[in-house]
């Protein structure tokens, strides 16, 4: 399974979260959050990591042309979408960086953003489903419902997210099985801070 840490700031920390157990680390170019960080930010981490490392972006309403650059000046090897791309975007972007992972987040609030997620399914790589929240794309310790999960099985890999924690991390595999996993605010101390005490708990947990 691929355990995504997101929102990661320090180049120490990336590393040591990779070491410690994380197939994937997400970066966040949206301006607007507290978890925000440059190309070189994201180059200085990239650079102490493993070539096998997932290195995702996460955007969020940002135009085809400005995604591409970063992932120029980056080393990007994916790119997460958390606004509100549509399917005619995502395939625009597809044909944009065809050797890139394409990721389209969403924030699932009632039965109907099952069925919406599912139709991304053609045009992109991975889902990711999020909780929801009116005013915030991510991050938000929020957890999804879990139940209503148990039947979704869309035709491409996915990630749980949304208020994962080393405390919660078991309940929810239990009832719900996707491809990976996605953590953010559950394991820091503060947005963009890693408490690498919580996830080396993580993978204890996960090795069980």
């Amino acid at each position: 399974m691929r355990v995504k840490i997101c929102g990661i700031t320090q180049p120490i920390q990336g590393k040591t979260i990779v070491s410690l157990g994380a197939t994937a680390l997400g970066f966040i170019c949206v301006p607007s959050s507290p978890r925000y960080v440059t190309s070189e930010q994201i180059k200085a981490v990239i650079e102490q990591l493993p070539q096998e490392t997932d290195k995702i972006g996460v955007f969020a309403n940002s135009s085809k042309e400005e995604i591409a650059q970063t992932v120029a000046e980056t080393g990007l090897t994916g790119v997460q979408l958390h606004g509100d791309e549509s399917l005619e975007f995502c395939q625009q972007l597809r044909q944009f960086l065809p050797n890139v992972e394409i990721i389209k987040a969403l924030r699932i609030k009632d039965a109907d953003d099952f069925d919406k997620a599912k139709t991304y399914t053609k045009y992109v790589d991975t889902l990711l489903l999020d909780a929801y929240h009116p005013q915030q794309l991510g991050g938000t310790g929020k957890t999804l419902n879990w139940d209503t999960l148990q039947q979704f099985s869309p035709d491409c890999p996915w990630f749980l997210a949304g208020g994962l924690t080393p405390q919660n991390i078991l309940e929810a595999l239990n009832k719900v099985n996707p491809n990976g996993i996605d953590l953010s605010s559950g394991v820091e101390t503060a947005p963009g801070d890693k408490d690498l005490s919580k996830v080396g708990e993580l993978f204890e947990k996960l090795s069980k």
